[in-house]
């Protein structure tokens, strides 16, 4: 065995045994930004065999003060590529696979179901739901986390405990970004560190079990707070996120961006209607087979969802169109 790990060999927590599982172990990563840079680089560090980076995004000098794997010579690169030769050259006895795409209801399902651990850094609404369905599915475990400002929280969904739509049923009215809200780089280099430490317990089957806990950080206060959500019930009538290619020609799409946001919409026949326009009944929509509802994030989709939900339509779809 390597002696890059031997002061981890040493706790009776982890031992050869432990590490040996380590090696063994699949983890896939979607999301290879801020929170994604810690989660690789601690579970690349404690050896965890074979890592799947999923981004479709590529580094921004912007994203240095908070994404340490990257320099500026990656400026440009896609991030999955950038952070697989950086770990490449930080440890090369772990296996890592890149896949530059985004992550979407067409392709969670078989990177779901080839892992033993899947992390969400992402930080997008979207991404979590889409993962969370088909870490349930799978039953795979799921350790998602968000930061926004200087708040952030981390949570051990699926795998035996309840997902993440049972926790959080309902998607804000408005989704903050690091863009537009801020967030400090030590914030989300703390959130990751937790992911990776919550993915090692789940790996190493440290006890008390991590499976349906949720961890707040409040970094303005120092503020720590956290609370099982094992009692969670799954919701009887989830609204689910589809993929562009699962659109069918029964479906009635409503494009939610407006036209300078969007001049043009992947759906040609698609309606474009406001998601304030819906939501005061301003606007009826003709019989369909299926209403399927697109916006950048979801969001306005999700809120629309609900707005027709409530008027009488029952077979409602999203799709997060993303940038």
């Amino acid at each position: 065995m390597s002696n890059r790990y031997t002061r981890q060999v040493v706790l009776p927590e982890v031992g050869e045994g432990g590490q040996a599982r380590l090696a063994a172990a699949k983890v896939a990563v979607v999301g290879a930004g801020g929170l994604g840079c810690a989660v690789l680089e601690y579970l690349a560090a404690a050896g965890v065999g074979r890592l799947t980076v999923v981004d479709h995004d590529c580094v921004e000098e912007s994203n240095l003060h908070r994404q340490p794997l990257y320099r500026m010579s990656d400026l440009g690169k896609p991030k999955a590529e950038a952070a697989r030769a950086a770990l490449g050259a930080f440890n090369p006895e772990v296996r890592i696979e890149t896949r530059v795409e985004r992550l979407t209801a067409a392709n969670a399902a078989p990177l779901v179901e080839a892992a033993d651990v899947v992390v969400d850094a992402a930080d997008s609404f979207a991404v979590t739901y889409v993962l969370s369905d088909a870490c349930l599915r799978a039953a795979r475990p799921l350790v998602s986390a968000s930061v926004l400002g200087l708040a952030g929280y981390v949570g051990v969904f699926c795998g035996g405990a309840p997902s993440y739509r049972a926790v959080f049923p309902e998607l804000p009215r408005q989704a903050g970004s690091c863009a537009e809200s801020g967030v400090l780089g030590t914030a989300v280099g703390v959130m990751g560190t937790l992911q990776a430490h919550l993915t090692l317990a789940l790996l190493l089957g440290l006890e008390p079990p991590v499976l349906g806990r949720l961890i707040n950080v409040d970094f303005r206060t120092l503020h720590i707070g956290g609370f099982s959500f094992l009692g969670a019930q799954e919701p009887a009538n989830p609204l689910t996120f589809i993929a562009p290619a699962d659109v069918g020609s029964s479906d009635l799409v409503v494009d939610l961006r407006g036209r300078t946001e969007a001049p043009v919409s992947p759906f040609p026949a698609a309606w474009r209607v406001s998601v304030e326009a819906l939501e005061k009944g301003e606007q009826a929509l003709p019989p369909a087979e299926r209403i399927v509802l697109c916006c950048r994030t979801g969001v306005r989709a999700w809120r629309a969802a609900r707005a027709l939900a409530a008027q009488g339509h029952r077979n409602l779809a999203l799709i997060a169109l993303g940038e």
